[in-house]
C-alpha cells in the first residue's frame, strides 16, 4: 500500500477507536447530571448512589476517551501536513477554541467533581456535572464545526493557495454543521440510553437492586425514546440538505445512476466494487427519493454517471453503510416505543430485558457506520470541491506509516481492552462496590 492509502488507515482507525468512547461522555455526562441533581433537590440516597454508580463508569470511559483522542490531532501535521497547509488558517482556529476552551474547562471541572464532594454543598456539586456535561458538549460543537467545513466549506477565501477565513460567523453556524451536530449529539444521547438500560436490565433479570435499576432504566428510557425518534426527523433533514451541499453523497446511498424526476429508492441494492453503475437492484419504489430530495415527487435528482468517474465515492460501503444505520436507526425507536409501553411492568418482561442487553454495542455500531456514511461518502474530497484527499497527504515514506499504524493498533487494542474490562467489571458489581 502507499503513503496515501496508509494514512487513511491510520486516521481512520484512530478516529473510529476514539469515537467508541465520545458519545458516551456525551450522553452518560448528562444522564449522570439528572440524577444528582435529583439527589440535590430530594436528598434521595437512592439517586446519590446512582450517580455515583454511573459516574464511575462514566469517568472510565471519560479517561480512556481522553487518551485516545489526543494523537488525531498530530496527525494533521504528520500524516495530513498539505491538508494543513491548505486549510490551517480555519481548522486551526477552531480546533484552538475547542482545546483552550471547552477541553480545558471539561478537564478541570471533572477534577472538581471527583474531589469535591465534601468540599462544595450538594447543590453546587450537581451543578458542575451539568457543567462537565456543557464543556463535553461544546468540545463536540467546536469539532463538529471543524468537520462540517470540510463536508461544506463556506466563509472562506482563495488567496495563495490557501483557504483563508474570511467570515466566522458563516463557518460557525454552517447549516451542514448545525445538522451535523444535531445527528451526531442525537446518536450519542440514544447510545448513552442503551447502555444505561442494557447494564440495568441484566441486574433487573437477576432481581438485584431493583429500586436502584428500575429507575436507571426509566430515565435512560426516557432519554432514548426522546432522541431515537428525534433522530429519525433530523436524518430526513440531513439527507435532504445533501441535495444541494453533496448531491454525489446523496445519489450514492440510494444507488441513483441515472438523472430522473420521480426518483426512486430500493428496499435492496448491491452496487459493484467498480463504482461503474451495474448494480442489482431490488424493490423499486418510485418518486420517494425525489420526495426525500426535495418534497416533491416530480423533482429531478441528479444520478452519479453525470458526474466525473473520479468525483463519485465508493457507492459500494455508503449504500451498505447508510442501510444498516437506518435500519438500526428503526430498531432503537421501536424498542425504546416498546420499553415505554412495558416501563410498569419490566420485572415481568424478561424477553425484552435480554434483547436490551444484547442492543448495547448496537448503538456503537450505528455510530461508526454513521461516519462511514459521511466521510467514506464525501470522497475523493477531503474538502468538498475544492481539496481532494490524494493531494491532502504528507511526503513521508511508507515505513514511517506502516510502523506507526501498526503501533496504533496495538496500542489503543491494549488500551480499548483495559477500558471496556473495567466498565464490565464495575457494571457487574452493581451499587454496593461503590459505597
Amino acid at each position: 500500500m502507499d503513503v496515501l492509502m496508509l494514512s487513511r488507515l491510520q486516521f481512520a482507525a484512530a478516529t473510529y477507536f476514539h469515537f467508541l468512547f465520545v458519545p458516551l461522555t456525551l450522553g452518560l455526562s448528562i444522564l449522570v447530571a439528572v440524577m444528582e441533581t435529583k439527589y440535590a433537590w430530594s436528598g434521595d440516597e437512592t439517586w446519590l448512589k446512582m450517580t455515583k454508580f454511573w459516574g464511575k463508569l462514566f469517568l472510565i470511559n471519560f479517561a480512556i476517551g481522553i487518551v485516545t483522542g489526543i494523537t488525531l490531532e498530530f496527525q494533521f501535521g504528520t500524516n495530513w501536513s498539505r491538508y494543513s497547509a491548505f486549510m490551517g488558517d480555519i481548522f486551526g482556529s477552531l480546533l484552538a477554541i475547542e482545546a483552550l476552551g471547552f477541553f480545558f474547562l471539561e478537564s478541570i471541572l471533572i477534577g472538581v467533581w471527583i474531589f469535591g464532594w465534601k468540599k462544595i454543598s450538594r447543590k453546587a456539586h450537581a451543578i458542575v456535572i451539568w457543567l462537565v456535561a456543557f464543556a463535553s458538549t461544546g468540545s463536540a460543537v467546536w469539532i463538529i464545526t471543524a468537520n462540517a467545513w470540510m463536508q461544506h466549506p463556506v466563509g472562506y477565501v482563495l488567496r495563495n493557495g490557501r483557504a483563508e477565513l474570511a467570515d466566522f460567523a458563516a463557518v460557525a453556524l454552517n447549516p451542514f454543521g448545525i445538522l451535523l451536530l444535531a445527528h451526531t449529539l442525537f446518536s450519542a444521547y440514544i447510545l448513552s440510553a442503551f447502555f444505561v438500560m442494557g447494564i440495568s436490565a441484566w441486574h433487573l433479570l437477576r432481581k438485584r437492586h431493583v429500586d436502584f435499576f428500575t429507575r436507571s432504566f426509566r430515565i435512560a428510557l426516557v432519554f432514548g425514546l426522546i432522541f431515537s425518534f428525534a433522530e429519525i426527523i433530523e436524518g430526513h433533514m440531513h439527507g435532504a440538505d445533501l441535495a444541494h451541499t453533496q448531491p454525489t453523497k446523496l445519489a450514492a446511498l440510494e444507488t441513483l445512476w441515472t438523472t430522473s424526476a420521480n426518483a426512486p429508492i430500493y428496499l435492496f441494492a448491491l452496487p459493484n466494487s467498480a463504482n461503474d453503475g451495474n448494480s442489482v437492484e431490488i424493490g423499486k419504489i418510485p418518486g420517494v427519493m425525489s420526495l426525500l430530495a426535495y418534497h416533491r415527487t416530480d423533482a429531478i435528482v441528479k444520478g452519479l454517471s453525470d458526474f466525473p468517474a473520479d468525483e463519485r465515492p465508493p457507492v459500494l460501503i455508503t449504500f451498505i453503510s447508510f442501510r444498516i444505520m437506518v435500519g438500526l436507526g428503526v430498531y432503537f425507536a421501536l424498542m425504546t416505543l416498546w420499553g415505554w409501553l412495558k416501563r410498569d411492568r419490566l420485572l415481568d418482561s424478561p424477553g425484552y430485558l435480554k434483547a436490551m442487553i444484547y442492543s448495547i454495542p448496537l448503538p456503537y455500531i450505528a455510530a461508526a457506520l454513521g461516519w462511514t456514511v459521511t466521510e467514506v461518502g464525501r470522497q475523493p474530497w477531503i474538502v468538498y470541491g475544492l481539496m481532494k484527499t490524494r493531494d491532502a497527504a504528507s511526503s513521508i515514506a511508507v515505513s514511517q506509516v506502516s510502523v506507526t499504524l501498526f503501533g496504533f493498533i496495538v496500542v489503543y487494542g491494549i488500551l480499548g481492552a483495559m477500558g471496556f474490562y473495567l466498565m464490565y467489571k464495575n457494571a457487574k458489581k452493581g451499587p454496593i462496590a461503590d459505597g
